[in-house]
């Protein structure tokens, strides 16, 4: 392969399916057929929009009547549609993709749910994990409801390149020494060709996948959902969506749930250098845990077994694994393999037998958990867009830079900071610096002054999103309130313990907050 692994290193939340070797570890699935037109009855009514004082252009959006089609059971599926530019709603429409599951009791209201990313699915992620994503009794109260952002999924979306493209733009070998001249020009060409491709195959949707616009997205789905108040529950990436919705429309908050979540005023370079960190410390932990056992493929205390890992790494980068089906595993893509099961602790044992597969220099275990987690099938297609939605958003949503001697200094700080993750998570400027359209949103802090009360869940040893994150957030949030969870893992809902569960179940439900943090 010649291909150019991008380095734009910010690390989205695993999509809700799992395949291959974790497949029914971490999530239950529930199949989903495809919707099919079928009368639901009066379970599945049809929308009732509320009366919104919007401006005229807007009035088509805002007063659209959802109808629901059976998509497997118990669900119902929607279609929206929504101006293509929110600052020009007469350019044209956009079509958003929903799916719902209907209270089973006393009805409070709609729960819109997004899982992360950006470029993660919604709609797959209700029909497929919904017991995963909410408790009994958020099923029982709210219709819960997933949706597809602008950009992502089965609403209109990002497209760039065909499934070939993709495997040599994801796992290709950039045939330089890393962070080299020539490393960083053939770097920045392959992310210019990726650009391209996404503007050629997707259109003026390119330029309005930002943020805002799916903040705006949220409030028009809110009100044809027929609430008064946007009832919410963002993991990951979807804390960001949900804090930008709150600073646009405060006096919309209804009950917002932020698990996860992302300091809305950290720069690019200040995101990548806390997930590196975060990842650092959750390898450590893994191996902290794996020492004691008896079937661990590392000997001796943590920091010898950290550096067996970084000769691993420096290995597979200079002179990369060949899987069975002639795939290489360089240093990315290895990288990739090791994050993906760092995600939970219950996944640990996996990246062991990983692990001890790389070193007798057998690839395919790490090539199956990079598939996962770019979304990759058997067959070598991709079942999903999120790998484009994720560049599309991201190079929106923060500011880049092309000076090649401030990328070295900043990937030299990341490095510094985490030795052994840290030297594949320099150069994230190179994903994004001559992406086609570039953002003008300023990072800054986000404080919904007059919104009803926001509780923010935070881990503390989360590597996706840090815990100082979500302390960030609360803290900045005028109404914010911090739920902390003392454990691993990425979020915390439904998948911790009670105490977290509890609080968020009394919020949504109730509308009760903890006077202080619980510290769960």
């Amino acid at each position: 392969m010649t291909g150019a692994r991008t380095t734009q290193r910010r690390h989205r939340m695993p999509r809700a399916r799992r395949t291959g070797v974790m497949a029914g570890v971490l999530v239950v699935l529930l199949a989903l057929t495809g919707c099919v037109s079928s009368f639901l009855g009066p379970a599945n009514p049809p929308s009732t929009p509320t009366a919104e004082d919007v401006e005229a252009a807007l009035e088509p959006f805002y007063t659209q009547v959802l109808e629901w089609e059976r998509c497997g059971d118990e669900l119902g599926c929607a279609t929206a549609k929504a101006p293509l530019d929110w600052d020009d709603p007469e350019r044209g429409e956009i079509e958003l993709a929903l799916v719902r599951h209907v209270a089973t009791g006393d009805r409070l209201g709609s729960l819109l749910v997004n899982p992360g990313g950006p470029g993660g699915s919604g709609y797959e992620f209700i029909a497929e994990s919904l017991d995963y994503a909410v408790g009994p009794p958020l099923k029982e109260r709210f219709d819960v409801v997933g949706f597809d952002p602008r950009g992502v999924g089965r609403s209109s979306s990002v497209a760039c390149y065909d499934a070939a493209q993709m495997d040599d733009f994801l796992y290709g070998i950039v045939p330089a020494e890393r962070g080299s001249d020539e490393w960083i020009e053939l770097v920045g060409q392959a992310a210019a060709r990726f650009g391209e491709a996404c503007s050629e195959n997707t259109g003026e949707l390119l330029a309005e996948v930002d943020t805002v616009n799916a903040a705006r997205d949220l409030d028009l789905l809110r009100a044809v959902l027929g609430d008064e108040r946007l009832n919410y529950l963002g993991y990951s990436y979807g804390t960001f969506l949900g804090a930008t919705y709150a600073g646009l429309y405060p006096d919309k908050v209804g009950r917002l749930v932020l698990d996860g979540a992302i300091d809305p005023s950290a720069s690019e370079t200040e995101v990548t250098e806390a997930q590196a960190v975060g990842f650092e410390q959750a390898l450590r932990a893994y191996l902290e845990d794996c020492l004691t056992g008896s079937e661990c493929p590392f000997d001796g205390p943590v920091d010898t077994a950290m550096g067996e890992i970084s000769r691993l790494l420096a290995s597979v980068d200079a002179s990369p694994l060949r899987g069975t089906d002639g795939r290489l595993v360089g240093a990315d893509t290895l990288i990739t393999a090791i994050i993906y099961p760092l995600y939970s602790a219950v996944s640990w044992p996996y990246l062991s037998e990983m692990f001890e597969a790389v070193m007798f220099g057998d690839a395919d275990l790490a090539l199956s958990f990079a598939d996962s987690y770019n979304g990759r099938n058997e067959d070598g297609t991709y079942s999903d867009n999120s790998t484009e939605a994720f560049r599309a958003i991201n190079c929106l949503d923060y500011a880049y830079q092309a000076d090649v001697a401030v990328m070295r200094e900043k990937a030299a700080a990341i490095a510094a900071a985490a030795p052994t993750i840290g030297p594949y998570f320099g150069f994230g400027d190179l994903g994004c610096v001559n992406w086609p359209h570039q953002g003008d949103a300023e990072r800054e802090a986000i404080h919904a002054e007059g919104a009803a009360p926001i509780l923010v869940v935070g881990t503390t040893g989360d590597p996706a999103t840090p815990y100082e994150w979500a302390v960030a957030l609360a803290d900045q949030l005028e109404s914010g309130v911090l739920v902390s969870y003392d454990g691993e893992g990425h979020t915390a809902y439904n998948k911790s313990n009670r105490c977290v569960s509890d609080a968020v179940e009394a919020y949504f439900i109730d509308g009760t907050v903890p006077a202080s943090d619980p510290m769960c």
